[in-house]
Formats: structure tokens, C-alpha cells, sequence
């Protein structure tokens, strides 16, 4: 299994203060930057032009979740901004082995998102085009949700699939995690964890990483055992 990693949302963190934000969480894996155009979501983040600037003063890779309708036209443009990793909705595409190709061939490692009521089965046979599987483990748009437990089997099916696939594919989940349920999340199967409220609502968001690292690396352990 691909190794644990701990990407923090700034969507809890202190926009005014972003660049200082952004230094409180040296030792996550990733930045996971939420873009969201109140088309596909009914709620309204940050484009581009920010993200370039965050690009440009994060101490850590930037892991952008494109909640935007009309991915196949605007997620090239992120991959094209240096992002390490750019993640867009499956949903959101027409064409999304064309899109998660072009994706790669910009720099990027591709990923691609579903939301809870999506089902895993009619993406698997892609597997192999994307470096990144993100289930969402609650509905998309906005911070501060409850883990939805119901998403489990699903997590639990697509870590099947792609160990018997043989290849490397990570599964991300996002939203509701904290050190209680990002043990459930690693047992399904699980090994990228997107933890907003969890990190930035905490005294020290360095130390939350490290706990939450903690937790999900004993569980992802015991699984292999």
C-alpha cells in the first residue's frame, strides 16, 4: 500500500493569514487547497490565480481538489501551475481518461474524485490512468461535516480492486476526519487523509498532523500484518 500521508485543508485555516497559515503546517505531506466555483458546489473558494500564489510561499507540494464544473476545460491550467497533484471530479467530466492523461503529461499527478452517492464500480477499469482515488467522505462544498460511515464499504471495494489490480493507486478521503475516524477510514482501506477542522481548529496544527500521522500509520500497519 502507498505510503500514509496527512494533507491539511486550508479551507479551516485563517485566509487573511494564509501565508502564515501555511508555515504552521511544515510537516503535513501536502497542502489540499479546496477550489470550488458555486456551480458544481454550492459555495465559493479561491481560483487560480490564488492557488499560483500559494504555490509560490507553500513549504510543502500543493494537492488542489477542483470542485468546479467543466474540469476537462480548467484542471489543465492547474497542473500547468506546478501543482504536485491536481484532483477533479468525476462528475464534473466528459472525458476523464483524456482529461487524467493530460493531467500527467503537464507534471501533475492525476486524481479523481467522487462524491459519497457515486459508485466506485464504473471508474475502476481506470484505475491504472490516475495516481489518486479521492472518496469523499462527506457531500462536497463545505468544511466542518461529520464523517459519513456509510462510505466505508465503498473505500473498502476500491482497495480491493486495486490490490488485485497490482498497481499503485492511492485512496484519499476527505472530510470528517479526525483521530477517531481516521482510524476507520485507514481500516477500510484508506492511506491519504484530508483533515481540516482537525488540524487548523487544534492550539498546535503541527502536533495535530503528527497525531493524526500516528494513528493512521498504526492502523495501515496492522492492516499489512
Amino acid at each position: 500500500m502507498t505510503q500514509c500521508c496527512i494533507n491539511p485543508s486550508i479551507l479551516s485555516a485563517d485566509f487573511v493569514n494564509l501565508e502564515a497559515e501555511l508555515q504552521r503546517i511544515g510537516n503535513a505531506d501536502a497542502v489540499h487547497v479546496d477550489v470550488m466555483d458555486n456551480h458544481f458546489v454550492p459555495n465559493l473558494t479561491i481560483g487560480l490565480p490564488v492557488v499560483q500564489r500559494i504555490q509560490a510561499v507553500s513549504p510543502v507540494p500543493l494537492d488542489a481538489h477542483l470542485m468546479i464544473a467543466d474540469a476537462d476545460r480548467w484542471a489543465p491550467g492547474f497542473a500547468d501551475a506546478g501543482l504536485a497533484s491536481v484532483t477533479f471530479h468525476a462528475e464534473a467530466s466528459i472525458a476523464p481518461v483524456k482529461l487524467a492523461r493530460e493531467l500527467r503529461s503537464r507534471g501533475a499527478k492525476a486524481g479523481m474524485a467522487l462524491r459519497p452517492a457515486t459508485a466506485v464500480e464504473p471508474y475502476l477499469d481506470m484505475l491504472s490512468e490516475v495516481d489518486m482515488l479521492l472518496i469523499m467522505t462527506v457531500e462536497p462544498g463545505f468544511g466542518g461535516q461529520a464523517f459519513l460511515d456509510v462510505t466505508l464499504p465503498k473505500i473498502r471495494r476500491a482497495r480491493a480492486a486495486i490490490e488485485g489490480s497490482g498497481i499503485d493507486v492511492a485512496i484519499q478521503v476527505d472530510g470528517g476526519i479526525t483521530e477517531e475516524t481516521i482510524t476507520r477510514a485507514a481500516e477500510a482501506g484508506a492511506n491519504v487523509f484530508v483533515a481540516g477542522s482537525a488540524v487548523y481548529g487544534a492550539d498546535d496544527p503541527a502536533a495535530a498532523i503528527d497525531r493524526l500521522r500516528k494513528e493512521a500509520a498504526r492502523t495501515l500497519r496492522a492492516a499489512t500484518e
